[in-house]
């Protein structure tokens, strides 16, 4: 046989309810509701309690339901104080009467205003259209980009090739009468010193000219 787990937090919440319940009934009671009428006023609070707080576990930045919380508390608490010896409930003052009598209106009021109140909630966006596929845009690209033109057959033939010895050969330079008469004076002296014509290279660093100025000299004294 399973045992039965008393928990005292809904002992004490059946402790709270019970007593809240029976001092709204005196207030009520007091202010003119007697009879079943006056049973009805803790139900109506607490019903706005419940309703309020289920709408504040959806939605805690619902200003509606913080505002039908905060009056149903009101109601609650000052029922509850007015029955600790704060009010004489012999003679229950004419607002308090005025009170009590217009609370089934307001609660349910409240209670409609917190069941049938519906979030709006932002339709999505249209799906946007499928892209193309990269393949279709090569294609299409493939498609407007223009052919090129054909050549003639004149541009595609090769061009004749140009043989070594038809190529223009640079001429000589022309050797001046008095250098060529200076080379000579030198090229006649080395003779007549060392018996032997003067060589190529050697005239070459005696005069001290450009490379083909003294090849050109060399030619005109007919030297090696």
């Amino acid at each position: 046989m399973s045992r039965l787990r008393v928990d005292a937090v809904l002992v004490q919440a059946v402790i709270a309810g019970a007593l809240s319940f029976a001092h709204i009934h005196d207030v009520a009671d007091a202010a003119g509701q007697d009879g079943w009428k006056a049973w009805a006023y803790p139900i109506s609070v607490d019903l706005l309690l419940v309703a309020a707080w289920r709408r504040l576990r959806t939605s805690r930045g619902d200003r509606t339901a913080w505002t039908w919380f905060g009056i149903a508390l009101t109601a609650s608490l000052g029922a509850n104080v007015a029955t600790a010896g704060l009010l004489d409930l012999g003679h229950v003052p004419a607002w308090l009467r005025i009170l009590v009598a217009g609370w089934p209106a307001l609660a349910f009021l409240g209670g409609s205003l917190l069941i049938h109140h519906t979030t709006l909630i932002p339709a999505p966006d249209p799906d946007p259209a499928p892209a193309a596929p990269a393949s279709a845009e090569v294609e299409i690209d493939r498609e407007e980009e223009p052919a090129p033109a054909a050549l003639p057959a004149a541009d595609l033939a090769p061009a004749p090739a140009v043989e070594p010895s038809s190529a223009p050969k640079p001429s000589a330079p022309a050797v001046p009468p008095a250098l060529l008469d200076h080379a000579r004076k030198i090229a006649d002296a080395h003779r007549a010193a060392s018996g032997e014509p003067i060589p190529a290279a050697t005239l070459r660093a005696r005069l001290g000219l450009p490379e083909a100025l003294a090849n050109a000299v060399t030619a005109e004294l007919q030297l090696t």
